[in-house]
């Protein structure tokens, strides 16, 4: 992608909004990355509309080189390392979250804000809008206990939601990411 053509996402808070319509339409279109102001669930990059990207997203996509971050308050744009820093303060988690995310979208799959099914992540193979995510996924660290309650509500709510329940481990220090896959069936 032309260096002059890199679209411009402007740091808001929690978020990054990419102003330009027709850059919105060009990120969106690569793969369902953030959502067109207004709109629930578009199936397509047919919207005149600002889009609103999650700050894992605009990270993943800076790394990616597809877009720049602009932060209005310093009047710059962001390097990889400024945006990680400035999202670990204000995203708990962040980093694992990230790893997470990293790989998902690196393995072929759509990813979204879990957060209406209680958890980190839901995990599409074509996009929302498009197919129904087939798992929720809740990113929990090595030394997370989680009681049996727990895993049996998010069973139950993933199973309501016809969906798998998923636990990602990210593991930094070697770069890896082990997913433990939860499937109910009845006796």
């Amino acid at each position: 992608m032309n260096e002059k053509k890199v679209p411009i996402a402007y740091l808001e808070e929690t978020r990054a909004v990419i102003w330009d319509i027709e850059s919105a339409r060009r990120i969106f279109s690569m793969g369902f990355y953030g959502k067109p102001m207004g709109i629930y669930k578009p199936k397509s990059a047919d919207f005149n509309v600002p889009l609103v990207l999650d700050l894992i997203e605009a990270a993943y996509l800076a790394k990616k080189g597809k877009i720049k971050l602009y932060d209005k308050r310093k009047g710059k744009f962001l390097s990889l390392k400024e945006i990680f820093e400035y999202s670990e303060k204000t995203y708990e988690r962040f980093k694992e979250k990230f790893m997470v995310y990293e790989d998902l979208r690196d393995s072929g799959y759509v990813v979204t804000s879990g957060m209406k099914f209680g958890s980190t992540f839901a995990v599409y193979r074509k996009g929302p809008g498009i197919d129904h995510a087939p798992y929720i996924v809740d990113v929990m660290l090595k030394d997370d206990e989680i009681g049996s309650t727990e895993i049996i509500r998010a069973g139950r709510l993933a199973t309501t939601v016809r969906k798998r329940f998923i636990i990602a481990v990210p593991y930094p220090f070697i770069g890896k990411v082990e997913y433990l896959l939860f499937k109910w069936w009845r006796a």
